[in-house]
């Protein structure tokens, strides 16, 4: 018997669906002040591939889960093991729908790290801060010089 869908949207993603949850240091602007927030993302399995290369990263520590930690019959609720004062990322829904997808497509990135446990030993940096209300301003410094006969037909 297949399990009740969580999501009208994606009938393919059910409560037993796994995916890796981390949680992220990363930084708000406001005004002239940045301050620290952590936050609590899904990783899609490539980005997991990746971090476990050793790249630097934001994350703390991940946690393979199912979808059903997080989404119950009618709300979002934060399991246990994160901090009480972490935040949801933005679109956490949608983001965790599409990081179930990725382990779906390639299932021996769930063996990284196995259901119900924890990875704590990435390469964890702030060096480069995830601004997470950064706007980036452009200007016309930015622009490729390009050569004088680019566009002309010779």
């Amino acid at each position: 018997m297949a399990s009740a869908t969580l999501f009208p949207n994606a009938p393919d993603v059910s409560a037993t669906d796994y995916c890796v949850f981390g949680l992220a240091t990363c930084f708000v602007r406001d005004g002239g002040e940045v301050s620290q927030v952590e936050v609590i993302e899904p990783i899609p399995s490539s980005a997991l591939e990746a971090l476990m290369k050793g790249i630097p990263t934001s994350y703390q520590w991940a946690s393979g889960k199912n979808l059903g930690d997080f989404f119950g019959a009618d709300e979002i609720t934060i399991p246990a093991e994160f901090p009480s004062d972490a935040k949801l990322c933005e679109n956490f829904a949608e983001r965790a729908v599409a990081a179930s997808r990725t382990y779906k497509r390639r299932p021996e990135a769930q063996v990284l790290i196995p259901l119900g446990t924890k990875k704590e030993d990435f390469n964890y940096s702030t060096e480069k801060k995830r601004v997470l209300n950064a706007e980036n301003m452009v200007s016309a410094e930015d622009n490729v010089k390009q050569h004088a006969y680019t566009h002309q037909v010779l």
